[in-house]
């Protein structure tokens, strides 16, 4: 719920919340749209599956952020490589998140009509 709290600060509300592994990969599959961004704790998946490489792979995932990587054995990704980005941090939080969606959604870099009447 925290980091879909972070996106609905963003002003993303089309957000799909999920608590395991299997719950993820369902949803990916069956899914009738392309997800912009999954987000996921490299935990979740443990040992037993390679995140890094099914997100690479993946034509129905445009961008993933693993994060906890470092707690998972998982090397960080420098941000902006490829699709996929991996963060040592134990949660994302808005420092991480606000420039990856500027990369995924440019509308987001460009600044509210409020913002611009404002001086």
């Amino acid at each position: 719920m925290y980091i879909e709290r972070l996106f609905n600060q963003l002003d993303y509300f089309r957000v799909a919340p999920v608590s395991t592994l299997a719950e993820m990969l369902t949803l990916i599959e069956y899914a009738s749209e392309s997800f912009d961004l999954v987000v996921i704790n490299a935990a979740m998946a443990g040992d037993a599956f390679d995140l890094q490489g099914f997100f690479r792979a993946h034509g129905h995932v445009r961008h993933a952020l693993v994060y906890g990587a470092a707690q998972a054995g998982l090397s960080a990704a420098q941000p902006g490589l490829g699709s996929l980005q991996s963060s040592s941090l134990s949660l994302p939080d808005l420092s991480l998140i606000r420039p990856l969606m500027a990369r995924i959604d440019p509308l987001l870099k460009a600044p509210t009509l409020h913002q611009r009447c404002v001086g």
